[in-house]
């Protein structure tokens, strides 16, 4: 494991640049963050980049789907962008709408929504709404670090325990575990199920996959809390990259399933619209060894192509190595006796919040 000559590294970042090809007639983003003023200091290496936030107040906070190939119908992102900058992030391009860049912009200029619990009780609080399970976590992570300063995630969820409304959580953090207290009232009702994501169970692998997120070992004490506290938990193997993480999976489930966790899946890698390119760059400073042997496989789990953007095709690749895959995971999840994910929440306990002080009639 190497750097090419001809990269060089940002340290403690996962994408190593903000050259990505342009989308919606913007310009090609040469660099960004506080590489502007350095980018002539060919003989320094550049310093470390600061995360900014800024704060939103968006009118709506649940955004709606009606994708055929995922399992819910709403979700909310309390953040646009996300600090723990993996490099792989399907939702790196959903930055390039706000004019910044999918690359070191999406992990370093952030978007906080402190108004989202306040708008998400006008909403359930409307006479027509109807309830379904709301997913946390689907674009950005509802627990990265600024969460532990804005308490956003919390305060959806204390709504949502009021109401009595199904939460579904997907993180790669155990700060997560911060609100344990609200997640085990709310699993007493069948409210919420928790899935924590873990790519490898290589530290230092994980520091350049994504250099600010929890390391493995955290991930994984966090589902033993959540399992112990009665908190349904699931551990997604994701994403399973060819060459440089498929090798953890079996391992993975095995220790998920000692520390309580009901169920597994795995989910492969997935690259849409600019985060080829940013994961490519990456390879070629980290793995410049076996970069392509890495993309060959993931071409042919994807139809000859980076990426298969089609409905079902994204989330089940095909090929021989996509079956190899498969075929290990299953065996993993009968060794290590849990099964696939089974979320079954509990809707019929919803109850309208109180809006403007007002007092339920009961």
């Amino acid at each position: 494991m190497g750097t090419s000559p001809a990269h060089s590294k940002a340290n403690g970042r996962g994408a190593q640049s903000a050259k990505v090809p342009a989308r919606f007639g913007l310009a090609l983003r040469e660099t960004d963050g506080d590489w502007r003023d350095h980018v002539e200091r060919l003989d320094a290496s550049p310093p470390k980049l600061r995360t900014c936030v800024r704060e939103e107040t968006p009118r709506t906070i649940l955004s709606f789907n009606t994708s055929p190939d995922i399992p819910f119908d709403r979700s909310i992102n309390a953040y646009r962008g996300c600090e723990h900058g993996c490099v792989y992030c399907y939702a790196r391009p959903t930055h390039a709408y706000h004019d910044l860049s999918p690359g070191l912009d999406f992990e370093t200029q952030l978007l906080a929504k402190p108004n989202a619990a306040e708008i998400l009780r006008e909403t359930l609080a409307k006479p027509r709404y109807r309830p379904a399970p709301i997913s946390l976590g689907t674009n950005t992570d509802p627990y990265q670090p600024i969460e532990r300063r804005y308490r956003i995630t919390r305060s959806i969820l204390e709504v949502c325990l009021e109401a009595r409304h199904p939460v579904t959580i997907t993180t790669k953090s155990d700060r997560v575990i911060d609100d344990l207290d609200l997640l085990a009232k709310m699993s007493e009702r069948n409210l919420v199920a928790v899935a924590v994501s873990v790519t490898s169970l290589d530290a230092r692998l994980s520091g350049k996959l994504e250099p600010r997120a929890a390391s493995p070992a955290k991930r994984l004490a966090a589902l033993g809390k959540l399992a112990a506290a009665g908190v349904p938990t699931h551990c997604s193997v994701s994403p399973v990259i060819p060459a440089i993480t498929d090798e953890f999976m079996e391992e993975i489930v095995a220790q998920a399933s000692e520390l309580g966790v009901q169920s597994a899946g795995w989910i492969p890698l997935r690259l849409p619209h600019e985060v080829a390119p940013l994961f490519r760059e990456w390879l070629d400073v980290y793995f410049p060894d076996r970069a392509g042997k890495v993309m060959s496989i993931v071409r042919s789990i994807r139809n000859g192509r980076d990426n298969d953007p089609e409905f079902f095709n994204r989330m089940n690749p095909t090929g021989v190595w996509a079956d190899l895959f498969r075929t290990r995971f299953r065996l993993a999840r009968k060794r290590a006796g849990i099964g696939p994910a089974r979320i079954e929440l509990d809707c019929s306990k919803f109850r309208r919040p109180e809006i403007g002080g007002q007092l339920r009639l009961f």
